[in-house]
Parts: structure tokens; sequence; C-alpha cells
């Protein structure tokens, strides 16, 4: 501050000065008088400002000193001692505080600025990579080598099997992260039955329909089973609000329960509900991070309504087809801290649709026959107790329940029939599902599991992609019991797993679709009685054994 104002000061002088001298001589002489009268000052300011700063530290000295005499210990001899132990004590003090300061800030974020840096160093090596030629896409493989051994007993008593069904699965993972925000994923399937392609036409012309086109065993055909990109951020709108948002052929098979037993990393759907391919896009929002709870809308299309491209006015609306199936739900996740969790799912699926024949060999079409709304809510544990021993802590529970309710438009079909599941009024359907998985009792890394579900008589899912080859046990109008236990033989690489599948039927229609001709429920007394006692499955068994390599 002082030299500023000495600045300033000169600068005035300067700009002061008797402009009118006689001549440039004039003018520098008076110029070094007055430098000479402001250096002069200057040093008498030093000297009286220099003199204060004496007296001050006298001061202080001896404050210090009389702060020796009282409080000190004998030990401590002179007052630059005294002044260095304060000083330390100050610094342990300020470091002391600083820790704490750091601690509680810790405590307070929500590990969003470790995230943040991680993020950052990301973007750091994306740039580089991109700038280098390395902007390629990651791939992982997944195969699997499975052996079905799977028998049915008919309502009429009569039984068909396959004793040993031999498929190759194999899923081409593919992912880029282009951003932080910003990633692709996608999916290959093929799925086929050993000696597949053999020019032999398959009976079952259903087997290629768009919900479960990578599910089913048949050719060698390769498959997008996935593509869609993902847009993550941890803010939206300016607030710290966690949002996703995906667009694409989404995941939407092998979701929350389901995935235990089928060693997979679960899709977001409740796969009490839902457990099919589907194009769409969803939006996930955050709202208690600490909780985990989170909504999630998911929006769907599962037939397309469109003209052909060579007619007169292509991918128009063809009023003369099936309007397009369409979905909309929420998946509301109460509570989730990766032990306990509760999540719930409710969607609306509209135009949905039955065969216009009962015998898969003579379909030729679908009949439009209403709506249909459902629910499930499921609490999953995984980890028993608290450290109550080590088997708990590696064991999982869960409990599910879900409902369906139709919606028929009523309007009569190709067969002349109206209605859905039989009926012309709205049926409400339910499903209870519970399980268990724990450690293997053989090796470290293996886990078995048991599960048991019932479904009543109108209970209906879309769970068609589900891969058991016997029929969705999800689905059955019945019970269904399973056990499983799976073995991994070289790291997490290699695994192996035997599962047993069971299936008792109550009611016909469990794996049919959603209108009178292949969803109405009959028992198997009255299913035999109307002529279809040899085509509707009583009881159903399905032995798995797989090899599976993923890397």
């Amino acid at each position: 501050m002082r030299t500023h104002l000495l600045l300033s000061l000169i600068l005035a002088t300067i700009l002061s000065t008797n402009l009118n001298a006689k001549n440039m001589y004039d003018r520098i002489q008076s110029m070094e008088a007055q430098m000479r009268s402001l250096q002069k000052e200057i040093t008498t300011l030093k000297e009286a400002n220099e003199k204060v700063l004496e007296a001050a530290t006298k001061v202080d000295e001896e404050a210090a000193a009389q702060e020796v005499q009282e409080d000190t210990p004998e030990n401590v001899s002179s007052i630059e001692d005294v002044l260095a132990e304060k000083e330390d004590a100050e610094d342990d003090a300020s470091e002391e505080e600083n820790n704490d300061e750091e601690s509680a800030d810790n405590e307070d974020e929500d590990e969003f600025e470790d995230e943040t840096s991680i993020a950052d160093l990301e973007e750091s090596i994306s740039e580089l990579n991109r700038a280098t030629g390395g902007n390629h896409l990651k791939f992982q493989v997944d195969y699997r080598f499975a052996a079905d051994n799977i028998q049915y007993k008919m309502a009429d008593g009569s039984t068909a099997k396959n004793n040993a069904l031999l498929t190759n699965r194999l899923w081409l993972n593919m992912g880029y992260k282009a951003t932080n925000n910003l990633t692709f994923k996608g999916q290959f399937a093929y799925y086929k039955a050993f000696g597949a392609r053999t020019g032999i036409a398959s009976t079952a012309r259903m087997e290629d329909f768009d919900w479960i086109a990578s599910e089913n065993p048949y050719n060698d055909t390769l498959r997008v089973r996935q593509a869609y990109f993902l847009w993550q951020s941890r803010t939206f709108l300016g607030a710290q609000i966690p949002w996703t948002f995906s667009i694409g052929r989404r995941p939407s098979t092998n979701g929350h329960l389901i995935n235990f037993r089928d060693d997979n990393h679960a899709s977001s759907p409740l796969a009490h509900g839902i457990n099919v391919e589907f194009d769409g896009l969803s939006s996930k929002f955050t709202f208690i991070p600490d909780w985990g709870t989170s909504i999630k809308l998911c929006l769907g299309r599962g037939m397309s309504n469109a003209q052909a491209k060579f007619s007169s006015t292509p991918y128009a609306t063809n009023k003369a087809t099936n309007p397009a199936i369409d979905l909309a739900g929420l998946i509301f996740v109460l509570y989730d801290d990766k032990q306990y969790s509760f999540n719930t799912m409710y969607y609306f699926a509209n135009n949905l649709i039955d065969a216009n024949s009962a015998n898969p060999a003579s379909v030729t079409g679908f009949d439009t026959v209403g709506g249909m709304h459902s629910g499930t809510a499921n609490i999953t544990i995984k980890g028993i107790g608290d450290e109550w021993s080590d088997f708990l802590d590696e064991s999982i529970f869960f409990i599910s329940g879900a409902f369906s309710k139709t919606v028929p438009n009523n309007k009569t079909n190709s067969l002349g029939t109206k209605g859905m599941l039989g009926s012309t009024d709205s049926k409400v359907g339910y499903s209870y599902w519970i399980g268990t998985q724990f450690p293997s009792l053989l090796t470290e890394d293996g886990r078995w599991g048991l599960e048991y579900n019932h479904g009543s008589k109108y209970w209906r899912a879309i769970t068609y992609g589900e891969d058991t080859l016997a029929g969705s046990k999800i689905a059955a109008r019945g019970d269904a019991y399973e056990a499983y236990f799976t073995e991994y033989l070289v790291e997490d690489i290699l695994s192996m797993q035997l599962r047993y599948t069971y299936i008792d039927y109550k009611y016909s229609g469990s794996n049919g679709f959603f209108g009178n001709t292949t969803g109405t429920p009959m028992t198997m007394a009255e299913a035999k009685a109307a002529g279809y006692g040899s085509q509707i499955a009583n009881k159903a068994q399905d032995i798995r054994f797989y090899i599976r390599y993923r890397f």
C-alpha cells in the first residue's frame, strides 16, 4: 500500500512540475530537486516505521516473558523456547483441524469427487486413445454348450420327450465409452441346436417372434440381441440428481431374481413380470443415493405396424394388420444398499395378441385382443444377518409377488370369439416366488440354489425369453420347483452348471398368448374332454448340464 502511495506522489509531483520553465534544463533541475525532497521524506517515514515495529516487538516479548513466569514449567528457560512450543502447538492444532474438516467432507460427499477424478482420468485416457488410433470397440466372448433332457406328461397321460437336446449359444458383447457420459453397448447372439441347419422346416412358426428371436435355439443366424447408447450424468438441470438415458434394443431379458440361477448380471426389469427382448428407451433418476432410491421410466415397442417398402404408401400404418404393441412402465427402487433391497415394477402393455390358430403348425397371423396391467414387488437379502457366519454372509434370500389384470377389447377375432384368457371380463391373476442361493459345499466359488414359484388360474407374465427350454417356469399356472448348482472350473472363465426344473401345471395356457385361442385356462380334465389332451402339458421337467466360457 505504501509503495503504491509513494509512486502516486511521485507521479503527481512530476505532473505538477512547472511546465512553464524557460528550458528543458530548468525542468530537469526542478524535477531533481523534487525527487531529492521526496527521498528524504521516504527515509524519514521508513525510520519512523522501524521504530514503531521495534516498540511493538518489545511489547510482545515482554508479554511472552510474563507468560513464561506465570504459566510455563521450570524446564522452559527462554522466550524463544516458549514461542517455538506455541508455534508447534498451533501447527499441530491447525493440521488436526484440517484433517477433521477433510474427514467431515468425505463423510458428507457421496463419492462424487472421487468418481469425478476417476472420470477425468478416464476422459484423458480416452482422448489419448482416440489421438493414437486406439478408438476401437471392446469385445467379450460368452460361449455356452448345454445338454437338456426334457420330459413331458400330457393331460391325456401320453408322454413327449427329448433325451438330449444339444445346443450352442454364443454372445459377442461389445462396448465403447466415447466420453465420461456417453457409452455404446451391443451384443450379437447365436443360439443353435446341434444339426439344426438341415433344411427341414420347423413346425413352430412363432419361434422367431421378435420377443424371443435370440432366446430359442434353432438355426445358425447371428442376430443383434442388444444395441443401444447410454448417457449418464451426475446432475439433472443443475440439481445433484444422478440420471441416465438410453435408447435402442435394450437389455430386457435375464432381469432381477432370474439372474441368480442364470449366473448373469441382472438387467433392469424384474423378471417376475417381464423377460423378453424389446426395442425402446429408458431413463433413470436417483433421488436418494445413500438409500439407492430411484425411479426408471421404460417405454418399448414389441411389434411394429407399417406398410411394406414397395407398397403405394411405404411405411404408413397398415390398417389391415395388427396395430403396434406398445408398453410403458416404471421401475421404482425404494431401497437398495447392496445387501437389502426393495424393488417394484409396474407396466401397461397395449394391443396384445393371440395366435389365430391353437395349432402352431397352422398359425398364419395374430389377432389383437386387448391390454394388460402388471405389477411386481420383491425383497432381496444378499448376506443374511450381520456377520453371523461366513456361510450366511454369502447366502441370498428373496421373495417376490406379482399380479396381472387383463383389459379385453372384446372385438370378435378371426375364430369368432371375444375376450382375453377365455373371458370377456377383466381377469386378475397372481403369482409368488421365493428362492435362496448359498455357497457351494464343494468349492470356494461355487453357488447352489433352490427356488419355488406358484401362479394362479389367470396369471399371465410376459416371460417368453426365460432360459428354460421346457417352458417359462415363472409363467406357470401351477407350481414350479427348481434346484441347481454352479461351479467354477478355471477361475471366473470356465464354469459348469447342473440344473433341475420341474413344473406341475394346474391349468393350461401357461405358455400361450393373451387371448382365448392359446391363453384360456383349462384344468387337465377339461382339456382332455375338449380334445386337447395330447396337446396340453400336465407336467414338465428339464435337466440341464452346461459348460460356459466367458472372457
